[in-house]
Formats: C-alpha cells, structure tokens, sequence
C-alpha cells in the first residue's frame, strides 16, 4: 500500500520536499491508515506532518471516544494534534441552517484556518470515489460529475485515492493499529449508505475489479472534461461582447456551446438546468427567441446570443423543473437545501421560518423542483379537503412572486409549496422514522 500511496503522491504532484502535510483524522480504519501510511513515509517524503481532528459533539460519548482515541494515537505516534469541539446544533441554530450543513461549514471553516499555506490530506479512497460516481449518476450528472474525487483540489491533497478500502483494512491489520467505528456508517439510512451496502456488492459480482475500474474510467473523464473546460474558456473569452451578448456560438461543438451558454446563463443571473441549456442551444441554432424569467429573454440571431429585457413580458414565465438533489439547489434567486435526518434528531428542536420537515418515508420516486402550473391542486397538512393551488397562492401570496414560488414535488404530486405548507401525505406521524428537511432561502435572505 505504500508503494501505491507513493506513487498517486508523485503522479498528481501532491507533495513537494519540506511541506507540511496536516490529515484530517476521524479516527476511522481510512484516516488512521493515511496517518500511519505518512507518517512511515516521512523521511523519504522530507515533510513535516500533523493531525487535525473535529469534535462536533453531535454523539454524545461516541464523539469524546473517537477525540480520545486521535489524541492517544497521535501522542504514540509523537504526531502534533490539533483538535477543534464545537456545539454543531447550537451554531446550525444560530445559523439557521441544518446540522448536517452546519457542521460541514463549521468543519470547512476550521480546516481552512488551520491548513492555510499548508497541505490537507483527507482519507478518500477508490471506494470512496465509486460511491460518488454511483451517487452522481443515479442522481443526473454530467461529465464532470462522472470524473469522481479529485486527486487535488486547492491545497487538499487526496493520497489514498488509490487504495481499496480492503486493502486499508489489511494494512491495519498487519500494524495490529485498532481504529473506531462511526455507528452511523452502519446504517442504510443515509443513501450513500445504501450504495455501499447494498448496490457496490451486487456491481462486483459483475467486475471484481470494480473499484480499480472506475477509478481509471473517473481518471479520463476528469481528463476529457479538462480539455473541454479548457476549450470553453477560450471560446467564451473570444466570443464575449460585453456581460449580455456572446457570439460564434452556433460554429461551437456541442459540448464546448453549451458549456458557453450554462456559463453564459449563469454570470447573467439566470438558473442553469440542463432543459434550459436546450432551449437556449436550440434557440442559438435556429434564430429564436425564450423566456427565462419574468421579462427577461434570451435572444439569438446569427450565431449571437443576448439577454434581453422586454418591458412589458410577451409570454408568461417559462416552466421550470429541475431534478433536486440532497444539499444545496439553486431555483432562479433563490437556494433550496434539502436534508436528509433522523426524526429522533429533530423531534423536539423548533424549526427557522424558512425551514419545513417532511416524512421522508412518504417520498415516492424523484424529488423534483419547479413552479406553479396550471390545474395543480394539493391536500395540506391536517385538512379534510383538497384545495386548488391559484385560490390558495391568491390568499396568502402576492402577485407579482407567485410563478418563482418553488414547489418540491415526486412522482405522485406536490410535497411542498413554498409558503404554502407541506402535503397531508407527507405529515410527521408516531412512525416517522427518517425526515427530509426542506430550506428555501432567497438571495437577498442569504447571509452566509
């Protein structure tokens, strides 16, 4: 395994002679096997290396234990420890935010204080990797997103992307090196739970190899999609005439136009989905003319793209459904964060203004993110009746925000209306076991 760690090391270029390497420790069989892996490597590396650990004091015992167990390994190792505790769900409500999203912004921030000008090496592994790529693709992906785990990104450093997580495991074994186990990990609660469990088994069956597959697949397509970004930026920055208009278009390969138009779209404040992307590129390729919002138009003529404002809108605003994922989702202006937790969890906390829970054993097929349509029609939470949506918007919405209210939908209806309330279907009941918790913020709202 050593070998393999050394040589990801020198083929990203993670590592330079006198750095200082800080790994991000859990406690968990992957970081402590990357701590001791560099920590044998040290002299042969020439670097300097230290552990970082955070408490976020959301398992009560559990979490102490797993501190402890960093600190008594790093004394052992004579390694520089470095731990930060925080009350995660005091700060998520001070914040405003979810537990989970507010101990991945406490965590980010405390990183970035502690590794700046220094290298963070974090414990991802091929497993790792073929989890994120499986997640991205039943969730809808691009290229992008199919290239899996960077080896590098900024100053985090990633040395045992190509180690399998058996091969950790023997490796620890063969150091009699004991590490904790997180009990969340076991659980098919969480979706990447289920994927580890339950659908990587039935892929192996398939390749043995798997791991070592994807990973290689994921290596060129983060390749093929640096090329293309590559080619993107060149053709945006020649075809850019001032911050509403871009031409040369429509002479673009496919995959580099429409790069240029989701860019295009976005720096123009406009919401990027892969349906409006198609519309764009088709209006590009003929001559024509959409809305995007309100009166605001996408315009093209002669291979020259504009946006465009018209006094007066000439068509209502376009439809707009965008397949959701789990954490953050833009939605025109506004950022809609989904969350996936135990009820037990929540059970007894008051809920910010901006936040809803639902039963997410309730939710059936895929979560969907859109605006009004006409007909629509929605049973709320504790009513007998089921209302139409126009009348209900018409009381307690005004006008002119009713075609950008989001609605979280599946695929037998309606979920969630913003500022309208949940489904009846999706109410907490006594046998609620796991909640999604649904956030919609507007970005004039956004204060982080």
């Amino acid at each position: 395994m050593l070998g393999q760690i050394l040589n990801t090391i020198e083929r990203f270029g993670m590592l330079e002679k006198g750095d200082h390497v800080i790994v991000g420790l859990s406690g968990g069989a992957d970081s402590v096997s990357l701590l001791l892996a560099l920590n044998e490597l040290r002299d042969v590396l020439k670097i300097e290396l230290s552990a970082l650990h955070v408490n976020h004091c959301l398992r009560g015992e559990e979490s102490d234990r797993d501190e402890q167990f960093c600190r008594d390994l790093c004394d052992r190792l004579s390694i520089p420890f470095i731990c930060g505790r925080f009350d995660v769900n005091a700060e998520a409500a001070k914040m405003k935010m979810s537990t989970e999203l507010a101990a991945r912004e406490i965590r980010y921030r405390f990183f970035a204080e502690q590794t700046a000008g220094k290298k963070l090496a974090t414990a991802h592994n091929a497993n790792d990797n073929a989890e994120t790529v499986i997640f991205n693709l039943t969730r809808g992906t691009g290229t992008k997103g199919i290239a899996g785990i960077p080896p590098v990104r900024d100053n985090i450093i990633r040395p045992l992307l190509g180690v399998t997580r058996n091969e950790i495991e023997a490796f620890l074994k063969e150091r009699d090196q004991d590490f904790v186990i997180d009990s969340t990990n076991l659980s098919d609660d969480y979706t990447r739970n289920t994927i580890r469990h339950n659908v990587i088994p039935v892929l192996e069956k398939i390749n043995p190899a798997l791991f070592r597959t994807i990973l290689a697949d994921s290596e060129n397509f983060r390749t093929d999609n640096n090329f293309i970004e590559s080619e993107a930026e060149k053709a945006y920055a020649s075809g850019l005439s001032g911050k509403d208009s871009i031409c040369g278009l429509a002479e673009l390969h496919p995959a580099v136009r429409r790069r240029c138009i989701a860019r295009f779209l976005s720096e123009n404040g406009i919401e990027v989905n892969s349906r409006r992307i198609a519309d764009v590129e088709k209006a590009v390729l003929k001559d024509g003319k959409i809305n995007l919002k309100g009166e605001i138009y996408a315009e093209a003529s002669e291979g020259c793209l504009r946006i465009v404002t018209t006094p007066k809108a000439e068509e209502k605003t376009g439809h707009i459904c965008i397949k959701a994922s789990e954490g953050e989702n833009r939605f025109l202006t506004k950022t809609v964060t989904l969350t996936y937790a135990e009820y037990e969890q929540y059970k007894d906390c008051t809920l910010p203004p901006d936040t809803v829970m639902i039963n997410a054993g309730c939710i059936n097929g895929e979560i969907m993110l859109r605006n009004r349509l006409p007909g629509d029609r929605i049973k709320l939470e504790n009513r007998n009746f089921t209302s139409s949506v126009k009348k209900l918007l018409n009381v307690c919405t005004e006008a002119a925000e009713r075609d950008s209210l989001c609605f979280v939908t599946d695929d037998e209806g309606i979920l969630f209306i913003e500022k309208a309330g949940i489904a009846d279907r999706v109410k907490i009941t006594n046998s609620t076991k796991k909640i999604l918790l649904i956030r919609v913020v507007c970005e004039e709202n956004m204060k982080f």
